[in-house]
């Protein structure tokens, strides 16, 4: 009669111990997979060019001004890569956001200098521009059924055709530009960091939230995996890739009145060199922080590696070809070390014959 007292008594101390055990080790293993480099392989890479930039420049990189640039700098770049997270998540193209930049930055322009208007009607009618051309790609791609790829091109075409009638391929200066409240948009700073750092923010932290805690982000995953298995599952496929566009056009068109407000002018060529960069940010954030899966955060750490680079390579007075040399090689090693973890669509493996990951599609049933 005493022993199963015993083992009773017995019992509840070994049950906190196991538990005790089992929830630090299971805190380390996801320490451990947080902090790995194939989680975050492109943290390294940038803290090794940091490293290297401060040894080859010691006395202008490791400074606090250098931060400050890095991040005023590239804000305007990161806003333009995160207009096409949203497109890319769900497997749609967006080229147009160059042309779209660059359309908004000039018309900002024109309605304050050629037609007296105030900022607020200028940017206002600017973005409403944007807006057309997001409703535009949405019909083409969607409706009409054209590859985004090719559409999106040729409405960018369109677009510069009317950017040309407008400018005549000549930048819109004024003193319009260059007083407040308009300068103030993007010059105004903060403790040496400019209001495009916070947009940059704010934006970033939106989409997050939006791909990562909704229910439209759970779908706009799913539909970019396997839009016809989405699709089955009652997946609005459709609407979803034509709010991307309309959000993608309308992103790219804020990033264009910034650049003007930064600049002073609307330029005719505001959003061509950010075309590369934006896709090619977008792409190595995919394989940071949410594997597979082209995410915010990982955009945004994405720019900013690249604009330390290219920044601690203009404090090196290095050659002016070494900045795109440096561009190349920091995208291709940060993608293939990371495993290049971007699940292919479904008709890219149909015809390489890759198997689609497993990973991916319990993401995507999930």
């Amino acid at each position: 009669m005493t022993s199963t007292p015993t083992r009773a008594a017995e019992l509840p101390p070994s049950a906190p111990e196991s538990s005790a055990v089992s929830v630090p080790e299971a805190v380390v293993r996801r320490a451990v997979t947080a902090l790995s480099f194939r989680n975050i392989g492109a943290v390294y890479v940038w803290l090794v060019i940091v490293v290297l930039f401060s040894a080859w420049a010691p006395d202008t990189f490791p400074t606090t001004i250098t931060v400050k640039q890095v991040l005023n700098g590239n804000a305007v770049a990161g806003l333009v890569a995160l207009s096409v997270v949203p497109p890319l998540a769900a497997r749609v193209f967006d080229l147009s956001i160059a042309y779209t930049m660059s359309l908004t930055s000039v018309l900002t322009a024109h309605f304050m200098v050629s037609s007296g208007l105030g900022p607020g009607t200028a940017i206002a009618l600017a973005m409403a521009a944007a807006l057309l051309v997001g409703v535009v790609n949405g019909i083409v791609v969607v409706v009409l059924r054209v590859d985004s790829f090719i559409a999106t091109l040729a409405t960018g075409a369109l677009i510069q055709s009317l950017i040309t009638m407008v400018t005549n391929d000549s930048s819109i200066t004024g003193v319009q530009l260059l007083a407040k409240p308009f300068a103030s948009i993007a010059q105004l700073d903060v403790g040496g960091l400019t209001l495009p750092v916070l947009y940059l923010l704010l934006a970033a932290l939106a989409i997050w939230f939006l791909l990562e805690h909704t229910a439209t982000g759970r779908r706009l995953y799913a539909t970019g995996f396997n839009a016809d298995a989405a699709r089955l599952q009652g997946v609005r496929t459709d609407r979803l890739r034509f709010l991307t566009l309309v959000a993608s056009a309308l992103l790219s068109g804020f990033a264009g009145v910034v650049f003007a407000s930064a600049v002073g002018s609307g330029s005719p060529t505001a959003g061509t060199p950010y075309l590369l960069s934006a896709y090619a940010a977008a792409f190595v954030g995919a394989t940071q922080l949410r594997a597979g899966r082209f995410n915010a955060w990982g955009t945004v750490l994405a720019v900013l590696l690249l604009g330390t680079g290219i920044t601690g390579l203009g404090l090196a007075t290095s050659a002016q070809w070494a900045a795109s040399l440096f561009t190349g090689s920091v995208l291709i090693v940060a993608l293939v070390l990371t495993g290049g973890r971007i699940a292919l669509p479904a008709v890219l493996r149909r015809r390489t014959g890759t198997r689609p990951d497993t990973t991916t599609s319990k993401e995507s049933r999930g």
